[in-house]
């Protein structure tokens, strides 16, 4: 699979299978993630994978899903994340601006796992003072987003928009996703007249 099929192929999953990713498989993840652009060549983006049985409960309830959809976005029971990555970014570094560094490792990551057969789906609305204690984050770290991962137990699709870009759930339970066309965020030369 070349990057611009990932690309295309890719779309947020919320169902997983429950089959564990190896963890050399996160690795490659992350590796993937540190190679990304870095403003300054900073790097001041840090990860914690958490593939631990035990602590994925906990970190499952520190997470909300889907707000279009709720509670339907939300993983049932046998359906949650088999692996976490929690992406960090490191304020002794760079104390602001790392917005950028991780919006770039996290489409790294994310391309990568299509790549391997996994779904992701990148969380920003997430307890970051419960994961801190939890994962025992000190606080030199800005918590930035939670990356949960798992082999994907649905497929979603992509379509353009037409009235709205909530994407929404069929009669089916097929997750849909209005994309913008590309007629309407393309300009060639010049945006105005």
């Amino acid at each position: 699979m070349d990057v611009y099929e990932a690309i295309l192929k890719r779309r947020t999953i919320r169902k997983f299978k429950q089959d564990l990713i190896p963890t050399d498989v996160l690795e490659k993840l992350v590796n993937a993630a540190r190679l990304a652009p870095s403003g300054a060549n900073l790097q001041p983006i840090k990860y914690v994978i958490i593939n631990d049985p035990e602590l994925l409960p906990s970190v499952f309830s520190m997470t909300r899903w889907a707000a279009y959809i709720a509670p339907k976005g939300t993983p049932q029971a046998g359906e949650e994340p088999t692996a976490y990555i929690a992406v960090l970014a490191d304020r002794e570094i760079r104390a602001t601006g790392y917005d950028s560094d991780a919006g770039a490792a996290i489409e790294n990551l994310i391309l990568t796992a299509v790549s391997e057969g996994i779904g992701s789906c990148w969380l920003g609305s997430i307890d970051r003072e419960g994961l801190r204690e939890l994962l025992q984050i000190p606080e030199n770290y800005h918590i930035h987003s939670l990356i949960a991962l798992g082999y994907p137990a649905e497929s979603p699709v992509a379509e353009d928009a037409v009235d709205s870009i909530k994407y929404y759930k069929d009669e089916n339970g097929t997750l849909h996703v209005p994309k913008r066309t590309l007629a309407e965020v393309m300009f060639v030369n010049r945006v105005g007249n």
